[in-house]
């Protein structure tokens, strides 16, 4: 039985992709403002998500606990120059690495959707990785506003 999380990336990858696709490389460069990401950045924040969840998912299937580090999305950004990068080679690299980890979340056996995990150190509360799971579709959701945003 399909999980319920990637059931909703799924979804969330069938309506972005089009919208993605749509958008021309200089729109993908265009300032949105002060301090703000271009969408080539926002999207390959979104490729970073995806490979930090993807280990976290992983991982916490063969532990009682995982402590993971959370990561300085704004260095990692910065560090792979996502604006050097063709904006339908982002989309295409996003694209595969979600139906990917929609893929790994349907075969994460239910009996560890309860395995604690605590990122970026404990000044922060524990969730469940199920919680990891499902707050990834909505993570992923409100960076796909930004990028469609004016």
């Amino acid at each position: 039985m399909p999980d319920l999380s990637a059931e909703n990336l799924r979804a969330a990858l069938s309506e972005a992709l089009p919208r993605l696709q749509e958008i021309s490389e200089s729109d993908s460069l265009r300032d949105r403002g002060p301090g703000k990401w271009t969408r080539k950045e926002v999207l390959g924040h979104l490729i970073d998500s995806a490979a930090n969840n993807h280990q976290r998912f992983v991982r916490a299937q063969f532990t009682s606990r995982l402590d993971w580090p959370g990561y300085e999305q704004n260095k990692w950004v910065s560090a792979q120059k996502y604006n050097e990068r063709r904006w339908a080679d982002l989309v295409a690299l996003w694209q595969l690495l979600n139906l990917h980890l929609a893929h790994v979340m349907d075969a994460i056996p239910a009996d560890c959707h309860a395995t604690p995990c605590q990122i970026g150190g404990e000044n922060n509360s524990p969730v469940t990785l199920k919680w990891l799971m499902d707050d990834y579709v909505v993570h992923l959701r409100h960076h796909l506003g930004q990028i469609y945003s004016k």
